[in-house]
């Protein structure tokens, strides 16, 4: 296994939400021209990073949680032993040129994913689109340091915000303010 965060998966220099290795299974891919949707039996979509606007949501489980969560019910408990199937997630986000909602669907993994992981994600997703660098998330090594200075973060250091450290990941690392 690769470097892992949530959904967030790096394997062999790609940049992948979802899990790649299911067969028959969807998964998205951080690519340099855009975001690349893997859809079975099809060409799939590609999204340019200009396209993305304000963040990306991550989403564990069908449909959307109550009270804005991250986690469906069914997110939650998808990732236990004995549950049947494995479910899945989305990623959420607005286009521009010309406007629209977008979500794309990725199978998890057979880990479950923790809260906390899947909240460090989205917030790095949201503050690389707005600082208009989302380009960097195709860049495996950039993106792999950012989440190794995120991962060692545990236990969460006490006066930190989740906010600020991941910005002070992503400054460390070479990115802008975001």
């Amino acid at each position: 296994m690769g470097i892992v965060l949530g959904p967030l998966e790096l394997i062999d220099g790609r940049c992948l939400v979802g899990d790649s290795r299911h067969p028959g299974g969807s998964w998205v891919e951080f690519r340099t021209q855009g975001l690349h949707r893997h859809v079975p039996d099809a060409e799939g979509e590609l999204i340019p990073w200009a396209r993305i606007m304000l963040g990306i949501g991550v989403i564990v489980g069908r449909g959307y949680p109550a009270k804005g969560g991250k986690f469906t019910m069914l997110g939650l408990l998808g990732g236990l032993p004995g549950l049947k199937g494995r479910g899945g997630g989305h990623l959420d986000m607005t286009l521009r040129h010309p406007y629209e909602d977008w979500s794309v669907r990725f199978d998890r993994h057979a880990h479950w994913y923790r809260l906390f992981d899947v909240t460090l994600l989205e917030e790095l997703l949201r503050q690389t689109v707005a600082a208009g660098e989302a380009h960097r998330l195709a860049d495996a090594d950039w993106l792999g340091r950012v989440v190794v200075r995120l991962t060692a973060l545990k236990p969460w250091p006490k006066g930190q915000t989740l906010e600020g450290a991941v910005a002070q990941a992503r400054q460390t690392e070479g990115a802008s303010a975001g």
